[in-house]
């Protein structure tokens, strides 16, 4: 039986890894709230720039008349040889299952798209890591055609995740439209944690180009929270005082939609093919900083869940070596006691 000074070593050792962990889950609650915040206070613009972009559709030849070829080139359709990956993952670690099911979801997506050119660019140091040994850097490419498809890290953001803002997400989009619109990528695809509330989340790819469907969103794979992460999150949700309703945003969208529905005939101070040329891209950049928010919110809300866990697992290791500890003063109280009264036997 061990020593009765080790256990209450080891009880002391938990009981400061508990209050560690503690102070983690409130913390990553406090973020929690404030990550939701910022995502309700951007629903606003992103929802009336797409109602402006869906009246501009219906105002504007976006397609030549003759060809039906789309006029802007964030709008053609090509075969998808070259596929852009960005996989927004965490900075850090303790929140469970985060930042490894985003990388089982980018993995399969890249074996989905075997026999293809794939550019995977890295949002946050959990994902670049991984990402950095699996595939080599990006090597420049001959003429030969008969080069195998390539899969390779292009680039890497790391620390810009502790305050998303629009800038970031804007330059993301910059860069992405550009290659794009020289043709030299034919899709672009995001992977990341689609957040709703607590218990409501799903880990998404979504393609963000070509733009096919204005203010909807092209999910290519989705994989929802099972029943017991939802319990394990609801329960810590709770003890945290952490909301677990999604956000009520119905009369900002249908606010923001009577635009897009009103029977009027605008006057605009530029023509509405020269306004839908230059919204689309910033509405491709909102799509991009939707997600990074999101994201954040959702690895916020994973590592509440993961210290909730770590916290009770704390409490229960601390019983039990309480328990033993009990037990082995018990076990030698009573050998003390034998041994007094064998040797009064004894000695009588």
């Amino acid at each position: 039986m061990a020593n009765i000074l080790d256990i209450r070593r080891r009880i002391r050792s938990v009981t400061n890894t508990r209050q560690i962990t503690k102070a983690m889950k409130m913390v990553s609650a406090a973020k929690l709230r404030r990550a939701q915040e910022r995502a309700l206070a951007a629903r606003p613009y992103a929802q009336m720039l797409t109602n402006v972009l869906k009246s501009l559709v219906s105002r504007a030849e976006i397609y030549d008349p003759e060809t039906n070829q789309p006029r802007h080139p964030l709008l053609a359709q090509r075969p998808e040889n070259n596929v852009l990956l960005i996989v927004v993952t965490g900075d850090k670690g303790l929140a469970g299952a985060f930042n490894t099911n985003i990388l089982k979801a980018a993995s399969r997506f890249v074996e989905s798209k075997s026999g293809r050119n794939i550019e995977i660019e890295a949002i946050g140091r959990k994902g670049r890591d991984f990402l950095r040994r699996r595939y080599p850097a990006a090597q420049p490419r001959s003429a030969d055609s008969k080069q195998p498809p390539r899969i390779a890290l292009v680039g890497e953001l790391i620390g810009v995740l502790n305050k998303v803002d629009y800038a970031m997400a804007s330059g993301i989009a910059e860069r992405v439209n550009e290659r794009y619109s020289k043709e030299e990528i034919d899709a672009v695809y995001v992977v990341y944690n689609e957040f709703k509330s607590v218990i409501s989340q799903r880990l998404v790819v979504e393609r963000v180009l070509p733009v096919e469907h204005i203010g909807e969103a092209e999910i290519a794979q989705a994989e929802a929270m099972t029943q017991q992460d939802k319990q394990r999150a609801l329960e810590a949700a709770r003890d945290a005082g952490v909301g677990i309703r999604p956000l009520d945003t119905r009369a900002i969208d249908a606010a923001a939609a009577k635009l897009a529905a009103a029977p009027v005939d605008y006057i605009y101070e530029q023509s509405p093919e020269a306004l839908f040329g230059s919204l689309l891209p910033k509405y491709v950049a909102i799509q991009i900083f939707r997600g990074l928010s999101e994201s954040v919110a959702a690895e916020h809300a994973a590592r509440m869940t993961a210290m909730d866990a770590a916290t009770n697992n704390a409490t229960d290791m601390i019983d039990s070596l309480t328990l033993a500890m009990n037990r082995a003063r018990q076990a030698k109280i009573t050998k003390e006691i034998i041994e007094i009264v064998s040797g009064a036997a004894a000695a009588g």
